[in-house]
């Protein structure tokens, strides 16, 4: 037998509203736990390719960011390259004001806001990365990460390496540390820089990278200091065949995000994103040190010859610089002090 139901118009309409109230209900409750995404531009001045370490720790940041369930799709970074954005110099005021979100960098640069983080340039501060490591993980780290944010507000979230140490490659043999005497070495527009080779014995010669090659070929200068990842992009192996191990560098990379950016982060977010750069930092880190070694495998493959030198003879020489740079900067000293104690922890 069919039985047949029969409901009135308003019996009809009253359970049609009912259906897509519950409907629009359910799709504003998904809505609300839909999170929009949240857009971050991240500023770089190398390439992005392998050989930079801006771009191993981004990557390694982007990766953990997408592994992560409660990040996917959350945070969209927007990665800009080669000075995309403009020179580092401008670039670290738009990340103070919040225009650029995230910056890698070397450290130098800050020291345009922070002065006192140009205490990370002075020559022999560092015995080795693993040194750095230890500094910059503990008290020497977070004073210069507070100083950062009370100065530039913006937050650290992390310290990298250079893809190794700063040597100096030239042209004509230094058998011994008086070798290098006189020897016009380019080097970055940085004080320290500057002061530090030129205390070493040498003529420092500020350059823009882009006229290294040139200067090497016209001997407007006779040889340049860099990690030896960038000396071979770079094809300065090609005219300067003798590299020192002078070590007298160690800067690191800064990973420098503004505050007010970081606080558009949701809460429930913020531990698993500075977990993320952590791990980031840690893995560029590791990747750091192997690709020094790599890179002086290739440039050795190239012709070029590596000699140990007298660290501990240059280190005496710069120490003039240091007492300089403290009594300009007297809150520094204590920062030196904790980088000193922290080399044979």
């Amino acid at each position: 037998m069919n039985h047949k139901i029969h409901r009135s118009l308003p019996q009809i309409i009253t359970c049609t509203c009912l259906g897509l109230t519950l409907s629009a209900g359910v799709a504003v409750t998904h809505i609300a736990h839909a999170a929009p995404t949240l857009s971050l531009r991240v500023y770089s001045s190398l390439p992005a390719d392998e050989n930079s370490a801006h771009y191993v720790w981004y990557q390694r940041f982007q990766n953990n960011i997408d592994a992560n369930d409660k990040l996917k799709g959350k945070i969209k970074l927007n990665y800009f390259p080669n000075g995309m954005l403009g020179k580092e110099a401008d670039a670290t005021q738009q990340v103070r004001i919040g225009a650029i979100n995230m910056m890698i960098s070397g450290t130098s640069i800050w020291a345009t806001l922070v002065p006192e983080v140009g205490v990370l340039d002075l020559g022999y501060l560092f015995k080795d990365y693993d040194h750095v490591g230890r500094a910059l993980d503990g008290k020497p780290g977070k004073t210069l990460s507070d100083m950062m944010m009370d100065k530039a507000n913006v937050m650290v979230l992390g310290y990298g390496y250079s893809l190794g140490a700063r040597n100096v490659y030239t042209k004509k043999e230094v058998n011994t540390p008086n070798d290098l005497k006189n020897l016009k070495i380019r080097v970055l527009p940085v004080p320290n820089f500057i002061a530090t080779l030129n205390h070493m014995g040498a003529v420092a010669i500020p350059m823009p990278g882009g006229e290294v090659y040139s200067g090497l070929q016209m001997g407007v200068i006779d040889g340049v200091e860099h990690d030896a990842a960038t000396v071979f992009a770079s094809k300065y192996y090609e005219i300067a065949k003798n590299a020192t191990l002078t070590q007298h560098i160690y800067n690191p990379v800064m990973i420098a995000m503004n505050k007010s950016s970081f606080e558009r982060i949701p809460t429930e977010l913020r531990a698993d994103v500075l977990a993320a750069a952590a791990e980031a930092t840690d893995y560029e880190r590791k990747q750091s040190q192997s690709m020094e070694q790599k890179a002086i495998k290739e440039l050795e493959s190239k012709g070029v010859v590596f000699k140990a030198t007298d660290r501990d003879y240059f280190r005496q020489q710069v120490q003039s610089v240091w007492k300089g740079y403290m009594a300009k900067y007297p809150n520094t000293k204590a920062i030196v002090d904790d980088i000193t104690a922290a080399e044979n922890k």
